[in-house]
């Protein structure tokens, strides 16, 4: 049984991340991706860090993925120039927003699944020196926004190509893990009726980190967008996607009570793990202890739940955790600790709260 690292340095709780660690996982991803002919856009609301953003494009991504425009805005400053936003844009303000991203990167594309979207989009770039490029998203069985049926989408594409500013550029979906064969099966049918009509759809993107390693397996997309494989975590080890030596960010916590057998009090709650359970029982797997289990969580404090014959902490100890869901982690924290060997480097979470 493996220790976890003290950090007497730092703080609890603390996010620390292992960037051999990220390296490995980056390089690794990227050499898939190169060896299927599929273009990579990893999604930076894993990290939220302009820094490993760069370091994934430098790997050889075509770009970058963002869900709100507040992080589009921090990439921009930060100088990445070709960025894709995969959420539905309403409202003056945003779309000014919106605009004065575009007019200052070399490529910003964004998504739509409405005829409102769409015509306020193109009320906002009429007149812009080259037209917004749209993709029209999919509900291919994620349940979340998207048009419902391949003949919805060529509609919508279709009201794009005849109104100003703007430009039709292909699909996209987030489908439900394992759910690859049903987006491949949507976009054909797009597909077939959009070359009908003589329009070109020559992006098809999809994503999901679950089904990173079948990405090729879906010969109609073009792209899969991906967030979480920089670090990985506890749902995608008990999905078999990735191992624990793959985890590269955990939180560090410390034992603050040991207050009756088979109990312990860490001072990581919901404020750092989260309260994700991704299907999982329990907030995250405590590194070298399988036999604990993090049974609950409230704002400030974590209980570990283990035999009551067994004594596997004292207080004053520090723990690793991996959370179940590293993603609202990041979102969670101003600042990460970079780990390589013995140096540490803390940074800002650039990007995190940016919820508009």
């Amino acid at each position: 049984m493996t220790s976890s690292p003290q950090y007497p340095e730092l703080d609890t709780p603390c996010a620390v991340i292992n960037l051999d660690t990220v390296d490995r996982n980056v390089t690794a991803y990227q050499a898939y991706c190169d060896q299927h002919g599929i273009a990579l856009r990893p999604h930076i609301k894993t990290h939220k860090i302009p820094a490993f953003a760069k370091q994934q494009l430098a790997a050889g991504a075509k770009g970058i993925t963002c869900q709100k425009i507040g992080e589009a805005e921090v990439m921009a400053d930060a100088g990445i120039d070709d960025i894709l936003l995969t959420y539905n844009v309403l409202g003056d303000r945003k779309l000014a927003r919106l605009r004065a991203v575009f007019d200052r990167v070399k490529s910003l594309r964004v998504v739509a699944d409405n005829e409102a979207v769409i015509k306020g989009l193109s009320k906002a770039f009429d007149g812009s020196e080259a037209p917004l490029e749209i993709l029209i998203e999919c509900d291919t069985g994620g349940g979340r926004c998207g048009v419902q049926t391949p003949g919805a989408a060529v509609a919508l594409a279709q009201i794009i190509e005849g109104l100003p500013g703007i430009k039709f550029a292909g699909l996209m979906t987030y489908p439900a893990a394992g759910d690859g064969p049903k987006v491949d099966g949507f976009f054909g049918e797009a597909m077939a009726k959009l070359d009908g009509l003589g329009i070109a759809c020559p992006i098809r993107s999809s994503g999901g980190t679950p089904d990173m390693w079948k990405a090729h397996e879906v010969p109609n997309v073009t792209e899969h967008r991906i967030g979480t494989y920089i670090y990985n975590d506890r749902s995608l080890m008990a999905r078999d996607v990735c191992g624990e030596d793959d985890c590269a960010l955990r939180v560090l916590t410390e034992v603050v009570s040991l207050p009756a057998p088979g109990r312990a009090i860490i001072d990581a709650g919901s404020k750092v793990l989260t309260s994700d359970l991704l299907g999982l029982e329990g907030f995250g797997y405590v590194v070298g202890h399988p036999e604990v289990n993090v049974v609950g969580l409230s704002e400030e404090h974590g209980v570990l739940q283990f035999e009551p014959d067994l004594t596997p902490f004292e207080i004053g100890e520090r723990i690793e955790i991996i959370p179940n869901h590293v993603c609202v982690v990041s979102n969670m924290l101003d600042q990460v600790h970079l780990v390589r060997g013995d140096d540490i480097k803390t940074v800002d979470v650039a990007a995190r709260g940016k919820v508009l």
